[in-house]
């Protein structure tokens, strides 16, 4: 009995998704020590009120880009660092199509669809031209990146001609609000459908085996058939779509394209999360639902600082501090290291019965 309770200890701890749990649980319970209410959810003006209710809604963007950052990292080995400035460079696509290049609108000045799907091919090719560089130039990915990363606010600057432009339509601010009397903000639904279309494609396809395979050897996927600078290339159009569905909500959250703000160092918690979500940022086997855990533990992390009045300006010191110490929990080294000292002792134990027997 003793040795089968055992087995199912070591079985639940060395799931993969074991220690982004942990490590979820352990920021949500840090949140209930400080504010004992953190738990609890009201429902004013019809709609859903709560600090978990807002960590989940506010994490949607990022559970979004995690998932295509998931994909890139696993077939590439590398992060593609410019999604944060291509989610500005799509909000401002949309509002300045919606706008009719105004400053401010109170009506589309062009069709609502129209602008949504300018949005998401524009997107789509900041991802392809990424991909591009990586897959068929084989440029290292966090440099082949850096050059949207650099660029991409400024694109989106001058689509908008360097001004902020609103679009004050109820349309507009429905995905990042309320769909008519619901209770639930909009930005959960869209976090939703991303994840369980790319859980869907992923285990309903070859698609996750094929990413898989070629993140662990390019090469070796190459000899079997697989075409990987085709793999490599669609995980980075991917990740540029999401990356422009994300724009779009956050867009939507404050009805109008801040090129300047939108997705400002998102792109940092997308990795992040992933790194936070078990998966090795050197590519392979990867895990989408430990990434958006990571998402939402990052999420609930910069929701508990600013519970502790951390400002701002300091948030990002106290999250690297947490996160490291994350990391580092769930690195091989360290597992390595924890798993020799309870072999060791082990050993000894048994030793010191042998001796006494």
């Amino acid at each position: 009995m003793s040795n089968e309770k055992t087995s199912l200890i070591k079985r639940i701890t060395s799931h993969p998704l074991f220690m982004p749990i942990v490590c979820l649980i352990v920021v949500l319970l840090v949140n209930v020590i400080k504010r004992p209410d953190f738990f609890k959810i009201s429902i004013n003006n019809g709609v859903l009120y709560g600090y978990l209710i807002d960590i989940i809604n506010r994490a949607s963007e990022l559970v979004i880009l995690a998932i295509g950052m998931t994909l890139v990292t696993a077939s590439s080995g590398g992060q593609d660092i410019s999604v944060g400035a291509v989610m500005a460079v799509a909000a401002a696509v949309c509002c300045e199509i919606l706008s009719g290049g105004e400053v401010s609108t109170n009506e589309f000045a062009n069709s609502f669809v129209l602008a949504i799907v300018a949005a998401l091919v524009v997107s789509a090719l900041c991802g392809a031209f990424n991909g591009f560089l990586v897959a068929n130039l084989h440029i290292q990915p966090m440099v082949a990146t850096l050059i949207l990363f650099t660029a991409g606010r400024g694109i989106a600057q001058l689509v908008t001609k360097g001004q902020i432009t609103y679009v004050r339509v109820g349309t507009y601010k429905v995905a990042g609000g309320y769909i008519g009397k619901c209770p639930i903000p909009t930005p959960i639904f869209f976090a939703i459908i991303a994840v369980l279309i790319a859980y869907l494609v992923l285990k309903k396809t070859a698609l996750g085996l094929y990413i898989e395979s070629v993140g662990v050897n390019g090469s070796a996927s190459r000899l079997v058939g697989l075409n990987s600078t085709k793999i490599k290339f669609l995980t980075y159009v991917i990740c540029g779509l999401l990356a422009g569905v994300a724009g779009l909500v956050a867009s939507s959250r404050i009805y109008s394209a801040d090129a300047n703000n939108i997705g400002l160092n998102l792109e940092m918690d997308a990795i992040l999360a992933v790194a936070l979500g078990g998966n090795l940022l050197s590519g392979g086997k990867f895990s989408l639902m430990g990434s958006v855990i990571g998402a939402y533990t990052i999420q609930a992390l910069t929701t508990t600082l600013y519970a502790m009045n951390v400002s701002s300006d300091q948030l990002p010191v106290y999250k690297a501090i947490v996160v490291i110490i994350i990391v580092i929990l769930q690195s091989p080294v360290f597992r390595k290291y924890i798993a020799d000292i309870k072999k060791k002792r082990a050993v000894n134990k048994q030793a010191m019965e042998g001796g006494r027997s």
